[in-house]
Order: structure tokens, then C-alpha cells, then sequence
């Protein structure tokens, strides 16, 4: 899976939950309950999750396009 700007959060999480850290490490706090987030994110695209948190959005995809590199 590549990541893009129109990738959506939730499928990242469904497909690679432990680059939630990296995530967390940009910025992008996890909710406070689990079901929560899943219906949050369902909506989030990373580009939405890059201007909601002030990241740049260019380097928040390298870094989860490296994440997902490294977990394969």
C-alpha cells in the first residue's frame, strides 16, 4: 500500500496499526476510546490530518510511506 494524500487514516491503522506511533510522533494524537477513532478516521484523509495538525504535508508522507516500507 502507498500511501497518498487521499489515503484514508482509517485504512492505514486497519492495514499497519503499529505506525500509529509514527503518527502519534507527527503530531496525531489517538481519541481517547478505540471506537471512537475508527469512525473518526474512517472520514480523516491524510491530507485533512496533515493541515488539522499543522504538518507539513509532504513530509508526513514521506515518513508514513517509510513506516509502511519498514513494516513489510
Amino acid at each position: 500500500m502507498t500511501i497518498t494524500k487521499d489515503t484514508r487514516v482509517f485504512d492505514i491503522l486497519n492495514e499497519y496499526g503499529d505506525i500509529e506511533d509514527v503518527m502519534e510522533a507527527m503530531g496525531i494524537k489517538s481519541v481517547g476510546r478505540y471506537s471512537i477513532r475508527r469512525i473518526i478516521t474512517r472520514f480523516l484523509s491524510v491530507e485533512k490530518a496533515a493541515k488539522i495538525h499543522k504538518k507539513p504535508l509532504d513530509e508526513f508522507l514521506v515518513t508514513l510511506n517509510k513506516a509502511v516500507e519498514q513494516k513489510k
